[in-house]
């Protein structure tokens, strides 16, 4: 009761003097925005990179079923099999949890003619998992993804993209709904992916079981997987590669009976340990050694190992200098624009305790302790922290918006920095109306009641 009545005295006493208590509150509303706006500035740029990195494929480990390596020989990279089944979903599911793997979506592939009403095309059909949108930092312009019922169970729905879309419903409308022809199957439409990644207009995406149904296989053509950092892919490929090794078992098996014999020049020809029955690629080595002869591929990646941790180190270096340069500019403002407004607090404070003098000699002789008096002022230092905290956290969302908004810098404000710039507004009004509060407390109630 003794507190609510103080915070009632509280804005009683800051409202005879709206315009001063505004003033004194100036500083501080500069100070808290400062700080959001650079909380928000930072996290905001450091979410824009890590995006910018995923959408670039850095973070991308593709594992395809069979191993059409030729001509490593002589150089000491063994051969491959070449055409295999024996990636499994089994095998997929155990990449999940590879320590760095975030995402992961089975994989079979196929080329079909797909058929609407009206149009007819052909297309990359892609059997995958619920999780491809979150692997290739895809977008649904509308509709939705398969659920788990249907990927499991081999749903007949299919996505597509934004070329098929326009080529097959050409009237224009929503495709959502609607039924195509694929394989002498009836397909509803549940999805259309936008145009951000132009690999996916010319592509639709099905539940991978669905697909395997379809070709009447049970086993995979491939897995993707995704890193939560782009410097994890290759660390990733290296455990990847191992784990499957160990469940196909290619470490155990007789090298001279469980392997095909060098029969011509260009047959396999085994050299090293036994080759993989699939193959495992980060995208950065996948652009690299695209359509490069065996031996120039392992020239060209050995020139430049662990491509992907340096281009990660080199973004992270980068985003962690123009952090550090931005959060030092903007603490600097943010630090002096809190001590002003810690000073234009206590000034009021001080002011209110000269004009209040006589209040204070009354409210002691009448029985008022000392520690009563000394929480009154504190309670009103808090009060009018705590009010430049809330305005000041407002000024940090719109201020932060604006930057979004006309200079396009991203922003993201956490819950974390809202109760970093709320707990700093509320030590700005302890620690700036102590004294004031402290000053008041010690006078001498005989004195304070001649005070004129």
């Amino acid at each position: 009761m003794r507190i609510t009545a103080g915070f009632g005295i509280a804005i009683v006493a800051l409202g005879r003097n709206l315009l001063r208590s505004a003033l004194a509150m100036i500083g501080l509303i500069i100070g808290v925005a400062a700080v959001l706006t650079m909380v928000a500035l930072g996290r905001g740029a450091r979410e824009s990179v890590t995006e910018e990195v995923s959408s670039a494929g850095t973070n991308l480990v593709f594992v395809r079923a069979g191993n059409y390596t030729r001509g490593g020989d002589s150089v000491g990279i063994s051969s491959g099999y070449g055409k295999a089944t024996t990636l499994t979903v089994q095998d997929a599911l155990a990449l999940a949890d590879v320590p760095g793997v975030e995402r992961m979506t089975p994989e079979v592939n196929d080329r079909a003619s797909l058929a609407s009403s009206k149009e007819t095309t052909f297309a990359t059909v892609l059997g995958c998992g619920q999780e491809v949108v979150g692997v290739y930092e895809l977008e649904l312009s509308e509709g939705r993804l398969f659920d788990a019922e249907e990927e499991t169970n081999g749903g007949s729905v299919i996505i597509l993209g934004d070329t098929v879309t326009k080529t097959l419903f050409s009237e224009g409308g929503s495709a959502i709904g609607r039924t195509i022809e694929m394989e002498s199957q009836s397909f509803e439409v549940i999805g259309v992916l936008t145009k951000k990644d132009e690999t996916f207009d010319n592509r639709v995406l099905v539940p991978y079981k669905t697909l395997q149904k379809i070709l009447n296989i049970d086993y995979l053509h491939g897995v993707t997987v995704s890193t939560e950092q782009a410097g994890d892919a290759s660390k990733a490929m290296e455990d990847i590669t191992a784990l499957l090794r160990l469940r196909h078992g290619l470490d155990d098996v007789d090298r001279e009976t469980a392997l095909p014999k060098a029969s011509d020049p260009f047959a396999i020809k085994l050299t090293g340990e036994v080759p993989n029955d699939f193959t495992v690629r980060t995208q950065a080595t996948k652009a690299l050694s695209q359509g490069l002869y065996t031996t120039t591929a392992a020239f060209v990646l050995a020139s430049m190992p662990r491509l992907d941790e340096v281009s990660s180190e080199e973004m992270v270096n980068t985003l962690t200098r123009a952090n550090g340069t931005m959060t030092l500019l903007l603490a600097g403002i943010a630090c002096v624009s809190l001590v002003v407004g810690g000073i234009g607090i206590m000034n009021i404070m001080l002011l209110a305790v000269t004009e209040r003098t006589k209040e204070v000699g009354l409210r002691m002789s009448v029985g008022a302790r000392r520690s009563d008096v000394l929480s009154q002022f504190m309670l009103e230092a808090i009060l009018l922290s705590l009010l430049g905290g809330i305005v000041g956290i407002a000024s940090g969302f719109a201020s932060a918006s604006a930057l979004t908004r006309f200079l396009g810098w991203p922003t993201y404000i956490s819950s974390e920095a809202v109760l970093l710039a709320f707990g700093l507004a509320f030590a700005v009004g302890v620690s700036f109306g102590y004294y004031p509060a402290l000053r008041a407390a010690r006078l001498d109630p005989i004195k304070a009641l001649r005070y004129e």
